[in-house]
């Protein structure tokens, strides 16, 4: 009996531990929070196109539910069809190990109503499918819940971006640009030989 209870108070301890220092799993926090995540139909171009995202506590838990959390942090993840063969993305329960969520959209202080941002997909956001979650965190900076826009599978709402590709305005006007300066210092330097070569004569 004893030594089932030196057992018990061992595990509490190293939960104690694994929490304080980022060894939070996933499947241990509450999905409390309700996210959604609106844009146009079709393929979502990094750089043009938008993301509405409203995001609130899901009012069927208990009041007091929310009351450790403190800030909420929004993020673009990957969906599991764009996760497939590549281990940079990929998921792990150990919140502090996860690679599902790279992309920060907003960070805000917690409210208990529902908060709205419009989000400017990033230019350098990857080709491929993704959905949107939120995670709760303490005044600790730890993650105690989460929300997203997609079931428990990953499989519903999901949209997909589309990276930038080919050139832009900018870098063929810059390109213009630096072609004409170089052939303006390629003239002069031709003409300042010249113009040495005809001194050295005379």
């Amino acid at each position: 009996m004893a030594a089932r209870g030196l057992l018990l108070a061992s595990f509490l301890l190293f939960s104690c531990f694994a929490e304080t220092y980022g060894m939070i799993s996933f499947s241990s926090l509450q999905r409390t929070l309700v996210v959604t995540a609106s844009h146009r139909q079709g393929l979502l171009k990094g750089g043009e196109d938008k993301i509405t995202v409203i995001w609130g506590l899901n009012q069927s838990f208990p009041a007091g539910t929310d009351s450790a959390y403190t800030t909420i942090g929004v993020k673009l993840c990957y969906a599991p069809i764009s996760q497939v063969d590549r281990a940079w993305r990929k998921t792990d329960d150990r919140v502090s190990k996860d690679k599902t969520c790279q992309f920060k959209i907003v960070s805000r202080p917690y409210s208990n109503t529902n908060q709205t941002f419009e989000w400017t997909i990033e230019r350098d956001v990857p080709t491929a499918t993704y959905f949107v979650r939120a995670y709760a965190f303490n005044a600790e900076d730890l993650e105690v819940a989460y929300g997203q826009n997609t079931d428990a599978k990953k499989t519903t709402n999901l949209f997909e971006i589309q990276a930038i590709t080919g050139r832009h305005m900018s870098l063929d006007i810059a390109s213009v640009c630096f072609s004409a300066l170089s052939v303006v210092a390629l003239m002069g330097f031709v003409f300042a030989e010249k113009r040495k070569g005809r001194k050295a004569q005379q």
